[in-house]
């Protein structure tokens, strides 16, 4: 460890042309930092190493991320197995080296923005005969944490730096920490070339404007790069037929579990299985944000346990992933217990009634392609459509809605506060199913109306409608900003007092400020033209005036 020591990063110079001047500030954009969590005899699960050096995971994290990195209940085998985990942060909330969460979060989808609350940890675990150990094992996990929840990329950066780390210790993991601290940061829309250990993996970066459902990165121009890049075609898509495989008569339940944020175990016999199934689960309600919280996989050892396990009150909003059957007798208070992995007992365990009939076409389509040996990605592409267009029905009666109850943009106009967006009124909106409901668009027969009552008692409706409704304040405050810098303001300065155009100046100034900060969706010429327009107005008072305004 000296070594690594010796060779931090930090005391590297100069940074070379084009890096970020603080240190670690590319790396922290991908990554928070990078974990080896060993097991210790005396001690059980300890944290061996936590690179960069200063970057401060409190105790409570630390120890949970040690639980979480090791499996719960492994049966014995050897080898590797990759998995991943949730943890909530605790401590509050730390500033990032990296900069640019609000710009990332605004052009990402909803369903990949940065986690603020939350970090993801992307383990790799080594269990194999080692005589030299007392155990008689080497037993060893690296660990990736992130507050992206790009699994696909992180497991696929796993599998090339964990076995050499595993070989070659700690100079392995400085070169490789030091090649991320170059990568490019991850921007919407973007495709990058992320060079790591003599490998170039490229990534598109999936964008909110991106058309929902479209085929995800193919081929791209490969810009004579050699070797070869290995193309990922997503930086988070899971192989869903495989996950969803064995239950597959219950997707369409699933789905209705997922979209009303009811509590739901997943019992499995290794981590793997379990945290692919919570992440598939979650993703299944795509362009919709899973708003509640998930545990891919959970231990008894996890700061929550108590929180998740006590019959005081309701099971909470959780999909929680388990592979100790301890939870089997510990959480049988919870509704729906799904059970995967052992062929005897893989199935869903719950009183619940759909509000929406089967798709039995889908169903039988899906079992014809195992018959035929359809390619995975083939029945996982037809499967991710059907999830897609059912949340699709199920949502755009409710955008449709909400978009109504926004002012008239005739109405917004430069001297006066903009109108109020008007209250959703659940009852409203049910008068609008009859005409405009998901039956126009989803062939799927039920109790639509049922479903949605028992929505709007969620916290995926809560997430949904915050959301909406910043958008729809920030489009009003953009809106309003460019009726202001459109209007004849030398016109409306004739008659007003000093104070007034004082109070202008300082209004004017402010919304540019926010509308910069926030991100709000306002042209750059008109910020440029109310930059402008502030000048003018200054240049126009008394020198005094103009000195107190130019240096607030």
């Amino acid at each position: 460890m000296d070594a690594l020591r010796s060779a931090d990063p930090r005391a590297r110079g100069h940074p070379k042309p084009g890096a970020s001047p603080l240190p670690w500030a590319r790396f922290s954009a991908w990554l928070e930092c990078v974990c080896v969590v060993t097991f210790d005899l005396e001690l059980g699960q300890a944290m061996e190493l936590v690179y960069p050096y200063d970057f401060r995971l409190t105790e409570k994290e630390k120890t949970n991320i040690c639980y979480l990195s090791f499996p719960d209940s492994y049966s014995g085998g050897l080898g590797d197995t990759q998995f991943s985990f949730r943890l909530r942060q605790s401590g509050g909330q730390r500033n990032t080296r990296f900069g640019e969460d609000g710009e990332y979060n605004t052009e990402a989808p909803l369903t990949l923005q940065r986690e603020s609350a939350h970090y993801f940890g992307y383990v790799y675990f080594r269990q194999v005969k080692d005589s030299s150990m007392k155990r008689g094992y080497f037993q060893k996990s690296l660990v990736l944490v992130s507050r992206l929840p790009y699994v696909n990329l992180f497991q696929s950066l796993l599998q090339l730096i964990a076995p050499e780390y595993f070989d070659k210790l700690e100079p392995c993991l400085e070169a490789v920490c030091n090649e991320i601290d170059q990568w490019l940061p991850p921007v919407p829309g973007q495709t990058l070339n992320l060079p790591v250990m003599g490998i170039v993996i490229q990534v598109r970066i999936p964008s909110r404007v991106d058309k929902p459902g479209s085929s995800p990165l193919k081929q791209i121009n490969q810009e004579n790069l050699l070797p070869a890049p290995l193309v990922l075609p997503s930086v988070y898509e899971l192989d869903l037929f495989r996950c969803f495989q064995p239950v597959l008569i219950h997707i369409q339940m699933l789905w209705e579990l997922m979209l009303l944020g009811e509590p739901v175990v997943v019992m499995a016999p290794s981590p793997a299985i379990s945290s692919e199934m919570v992440l598939a689960l979650t993703s299944c309600l795509a362009p919709l944000k899973y708003c509640c919280d998930y545990r891919p996989y959970f231990t008894i050892h996890d700061s929550e346990f108590k929180e998740y396990t006590t019959r005081t009150q309701a099971p909470p909003n959780v999909v929680v992933g388990v592979t100790n059957p301890f939870f089997i007798k510990t959480l049988q208070h919870w509704p729906h217990l799904l059970r995967i992995g052992e062929l005897k007992m893989s199935g869903i365990y719950t009183s619940y009634k759909t509000f929406l009939h089967k798709d039995k076409t889908l169903i039988k389509r899906l079992l014809k392609g195992i018959q035929r040996k359809r390619p995975s990605e083939v029945q996982s592409a037809l499967l991710r459509r059907h999830l897609l267009e059912l949340t699709q029905s199920f949502i755009i009666p409710l955008e449709h809605y909400i978009a109504s109850l926004m002012p008239l943009q005739k109405a917004i106009t430069p001297w006066k506060n903009p109108p109020q967006i008007r209250p959703f009124r659940q009852e409203d909106f049910m008068k609008t199913l009859e005409h405009a409901g998901p039956q126009l668009t989803c062939v799927l027969r039920g109790d639509w109306l049922g479903l949605y009552r028992r929505f709007f008692r969620s916290p995926n409706f809560d997430g949904w409608y915050r959301q909406r409704h910043k958008e729809m304040t920030q489009k009003l405050e953009a809106l309003h900003l460019e009726a202001i810098c459109e209007a004849d303001i030398v016109a409306w300065m004739k008659d007003k007092s000093e104070v007034e155009i004082v109070d202008l100046v300082l209004k004017l100034r402010e919304k540019l400020v926010r509308a910069r900060c926030h991100h709000l969706p306002v042209k750059e010429e008109t910020l440029q033209r109310g930059g402008l327009y502030i000048e003018t107005i200054i240049g126009s008072l008394p020198e005094d005036l103009q000195a107190v305004l130019h240096h607030p």
